[in-house]
């Protein structure tokens, strides 16, 4: 028997001052089987940081031919292609080629600094992507804010990032490894 997603309710404020975008958002986010609460809570705070009337999730882990969140135009063309985690080189070269714009939101310990290591030469060709990375801390911090029905605010002021959710909350930064 196949595992059901696990839905969440998400009503979600976002005051971006750096792109001068005030908005309030009714999410309903499916948590695939095999997606720690970790990453939904990534998925979140990317959409947050990138929020406007054209972004929105896609089938992410049910699906390799999509990103985890996009922005299409009305011709369908993608104007950001936005993936989490450790993608490959082959699958950046593929969303380079697609999108206008591919941004990663690398994590994880030590594995994520590795992964750059790596990778960060042969993706220097590539005039449209754009890497950060979301420490540990800041992640399983932001996972602990979650819950299937949650009400939060995100600030965004100078590149600071204020989470404000019904459990806590928390401030950062993410850094950027590539602009």
């Amino acid at each position: 028997m196949a595992l059901s997603a696990t839905i969440s309710k998400v009503d979600l404020n976002i005051i971006d001052m750096d792109r001068h975008y005030y908005q309030q958002h009714d999410l309903i986010l499916a948590q695939h089987p095999s997606e720690t609460v970790e990453r939904l809570a990534l998925r979140l705070l990317a959409f947050a940081c990138h929020a406007n009337e054209l972004l929105s999730f896609t089938k992410g882990l049910s699906s390799d031919d999509e990103p985890d969140l996009w922005e299409k135009s009305l011709s369908d063309e993608i104007n950001v292609w936005i993936e989490l985690g450790l993608p490959s080189e082959k699958r950046l070269k593929k969303a380079c080629g697609r999108a206008k714009k591919v941004i990663v939101y690398a994590y994880g310990a030590g594995s994520a600094t590795q992964w750059w290591d790596q990778m960060e030469k042969p993706l220097s060709r590539f005039n449209n992507l754009c890497i950060n990375y979301v420490t540990p801390e800041i992640s399983h911090d932001l996972a602990a804010l979650l819950s299937r029905k949650v009400t939060a605010q995100v600030t965004i002021q100078d590149g600071d990032i204020t989470w404000d959710a019904d459990a806590g909350n928390r401030e950062f930064r993410i850094e950027r490894w590539r602009e």
